[in-house]
């Protein structure tokens, strides 16, 4: 495609367009597969830019002929702007085209930025197109799809950092060090050759962490006084005309170094992914020992001093490669856990990123799908009501949870038959001894006497969660069946039931709040047929829904819950002061932590068994 700003518009509307698209490639780069064709610079002093911008790439073409076809762009490299440049300087013109170009277009930019029509922001879309993965959107973009939000804030960034060394300890401990050979020559010596083998650490130190947030950027970390000294085994010789020898002996390297990681958050393979490549070490000590000898000769001075600077390099690049690793394997490592913990049997919940973090110096914030999954079947997030605004900055750690991803969880519990439970033997009796201000019906009286009478409580119909600031609302179907085998008496009966629930959490241990807000169409039959359920008795079943069902049903789901966060491995955190916050379409759970030993030594632990395959 050929983009061209015309001479017959006026000069500051062709400074425009060109602005705008010389922005634009500066901006995003340019897909591979562009060429420029430069030609007369513009007469009035726009500088090192042509009136004519050529473009070409394999066409995206449409299903019917169109009158502008536009080609994605490519990044621009340095030296093409050099010649395009100098091109102009001296009145050439230069076709920089890439050799498979299959289209060449021709599209006037100033008639397009004259007329206000769209193809100038669709090519900068296409601009960015290479930069930005399609599963990934940007933080405003992604809101309405998120269903699930995490802000770690800097006070839980700088516990979490209390045991960066152990991960940096990792980093060294697993490198592998790669044998280094190579040669020089000397005056009066001849050429000196060296290969240093089997290169291990041993007694390594770390003296201190900091870390950093630094807003729309990275996060700095920096590992100060480590100290380490790595063993192997080296052969060397030199030789010349005059002399020559050859040796093979054990050698250590003491080393005092710094070391400054400053990882790139980003949005990869469905996971808030690092990007470690700006990792760099200073080394305040480097010394190569050859048989214990601390005060080497002259030839073994000037041998140790360039081997030394060899191995600075290759240590250097090696704990850099083993940190950029043990980022990804912490990344997965963290996403598992995630899923695992949100999921149980057949129900689960896809806890991928809708976009890259957003980074504060005050927190760090990752946005996921939060897709509950059950049966092979996935919910879908389009309305979303997260905003930022929503959350603070007062304690460690806060989680946003979607009503979209809390009604399609209760909705596959459901599904799951998780919502059924059986109640006979002195439980039973139990129940039904609290005092009630209705008589309880003579049938009642005889089902419960009866030999092993049994109670059976399900969900009839999905349950409906919706959350606002006064709580979380579930209303459902449920039914009530109570039958005794040594009886042909038999009760069973509906209610449509509407519960706010408040959620708390302390001791390690679920509460559950739940306050009947509603409960009608109760329906009702007992058996055989020729018996009849009266007013009395519906009013007499209704109040034992709101008295001893309700907390009845609430107590069990407290101890299902726990148990099974449990299972998860809540309860081996410490969690301090949490709060339960609900909100107009979500619920917020904030708190503090200590710090989570358990992980990181499942982390090593991962670690070391990755090492070993």
């Amino acid at each position: 495609m050929v983009m061209t700003c015309s001479k017959q518009y006026k000069a500051d509307s062709s400074k425009y367009c060109l602005g705008l698209l010389w922005n634009s490639v500066r901006t995003f780069g340019r897909p591979t597969g562009t060429s420029l064709s430069v030609t007369q610079g513009h007469p009035g002093g726009w500088p090192h830019f042509p009136h004519t911008v050529a473009m070409s790439q394999t066409a995206i073409r449409p299903q019917r002929a169109e009158p502008y076809v536009l080609y994605p762009p490519s990044p621009l490299g340095l030296s093409a702007h050099r010649r395009a440049r100098s091109a102009e300087a001296d009145g050439r013109t230069v076709d920089l085209r890439n050799r498979w170009k299959t289209g060449n277009k021709r599209v006037e930019l100033g008639r397009l930025c004259k007329q206000g029509i769209m193809e100038l922001p669709v090519l900068f879309l296409l601009l960015g197109l290479t930069r930005v993965s399609r599963s990934c959107l940007d933080p405003i973009s992604a809101y309405r799809f998120t269903g699930a939000v995490c802000r770690l804030t800097y006070p839980a960034a700088l516990v979490l950092n209390e045991k960066t060394a152990k991960v940096i300890e990792a980093a060294f401990q697993h490198a592998r060090y790669p044998d280094m050979k190579g040669e020089k020559s000397l005056l009066f010596v001849g050429k000196v050759h060296y290969n240093l083998n089997n290169l291990e650490i041993h007694d390594l130190l770390i003296g201190g962490s900091e870390v950093e947030l630094r807003a729309n950027d990275r996060i700095a970390i920096s590992i100060s006084n480590v100290s380490a000294t790595f063993r192997g085994t080296m052969q060397y010789g030199y030789g010349s005309w005059l002399i020559d020898f050859g040796h093979s002996v054990d050698f250590e390297i003491e080393s005092h170094i710094d070391l400054v990681v400053n990882p790139k958050l980003y949005c990869g393979k469905d996971k808030v992914a690092a990007d470690t490549s700006d990792c760099y070490l200073t080394f305040h000590k480097l010394q190569l020992i050859l048989h214990g000898d601390r005060e080497p000769g002259w030839l073994k001075k000037v041998f140790t001093d360039f081997v030394t600077f060899t191995v600075k390099v290759v240590i250097k690049s090696q704990i850099c490669k083993e940190i950029n690793k043990l980022a990804d394997t912490l990344a997965d490592f963290i996403q598992r856990r995630a899923e695992r913990f949100l999921s149980d049997g057949d129900i689960g919940v896809d806890v991928s990123v809708v976009a890259a973090p957003t980074l504060t110096s005050n927190y760090i914030e990752s946005y996921h799908k939060g897709l509950t999954r059950y049966n092979n079947t996935s919910a879908v997030i389009e309305a979303s009501a997260f905003n930022p605004a929503q959350l603070t900055e007062d304690r460690m750690i806060y989680f946003w949870l979607s009503d979209e991803l809390l009604d399609p969880l209760v909705k596959a519990a459901h599904l799951d038959g998780r919502f059924v439970r059986s109640i006979g033997g002195q439980e039973l009796a139990d129940v039904f001894e609290g005092d009630l201000s209705a008589s309880r019906p003579a049938f009642l009286t005889e089902l419960l006497s009866s030999e092993t009478p049994l109670l059976k409580t399900w969900s009839v119909s999905v349950p409906r969660l919706r959350t606002t600031p006064a709580g979380t609302s579930v209303r459902g179907v449920a039914a009530v069946e109570l039958t005794a085998p040594s009886s042909d008496l038999s009760l069973y009966f509906e209610a449509d039931v509407e519960v706010i629930v408040k959620a708390s959490y302390a001791d390690k241990r679920l509460t559950l709040n739940a306050a009947l807000s509603s409960i009608s169409a109760l329906n009702g039959s007992l058996s055989p047929a020729a018996l009849q359920l009266e007013d009395a008795h519906t009013e007499y079943l209704r109040e034992a829904v709101e008295k001893i069902g309700v907390p009845k049903v609430t107590s069990y789901l407290e101890r299902g819950i726990t148990t099974l966060m449990n299972k998860q491995g809540l309860d081996l955190f410490e969690i301090i002061n949490p709060i339960v916050l609900p909100g107009e379409g979500y619920v917020i759970v904030q708190l503090d932590f200590g710090f989570p030993q358990h992980l990181l030594v499942d982390f090593l632990k991962k670690t070391l068994e990755s090492q070993q395959l």
